[in-house]
């Protein structure tokens, strides 16, 4: 039915012979049965989840239950067809599942180019970036560095140029996608 829609489709008879080829696999959305002979769906998806692999997983059941389909939304399943289903609706599970590959993606794709910009900084540059993300004025985080405010002035503006940001907002969402701003490092 897939293929007929244009989509390549790939078959595992096994969970654990999936989970062994799913590093290598290219991007792609995973249609799992809840009941498979080696491992249930769900400890398919735990394992997925564990390895970090990013697949979108569409479980399939003919035995569904409220506890079921909560453990595998909670596990990050983006839909949960109950056997027999429409056509119509693994297809629409199918797109779902496409559009979150693609939004992963893309979110990995700027939160990889915002970690190449913050690496261009030095380490004061980030202390003061790790400041201004928590909201604190040039002040606040001279007196927190042991610097003179007009010294943070400088590295603010020398940051601001690696990261190729015209304003503190820009700075602030790069640095927020680098996983900057946790803590004040001085």
């Amino acid at each position: 039915m897939l293929e007929l829609e244009g989509y390549s489709v790939r078959t595992w008879q096994r969970g654990a012979h999936f989970l062994a080829a799913a590093p290598t696999e290219p991007p792609g959305c995973v249609i799992l049965d809840l009941r498979m002979p080696d491992m249930d769906g769900l400890e398919v998806q735990r394992r997925l989840n564990e390895a970090d692999l990013n697949f979108p997983v569409i479980m399939l059941t003919g035995h569904g239950d409220i506890a079921v389909t909560v453990a595998a939304m909670k596990m990050g399943a983006v839909d949960f067809l109950v056997k027999p289903f429409e056509r119509q609706s693994l297809l629409q599970a199918v797109e779902n599942a496409w559009s979150v590959l693609y939004d992963n993606g893309a979110r990995r794709q700027r939160v990889a180019q915002a970690q190449s910009l913050v690496e261009k900084l030095t380490p004061r540059e980030r202390d003061v970036l790790a400041g201004l993300t928590m909201g604190l004025p040039n002040k606040h985080i001279a007196l927190q560095l042991g610097i003179s405010p007009r010294t943070i002035e400088i590295h603010r503006a020398n940051l601001m140029a690696k990261l190729k940001t015209r304003n503190l907002s820009d700075a602030l969402r790069v640095a927020f996608a680098a996983g900057i701003g946790r803590r004040l490092d001085g």
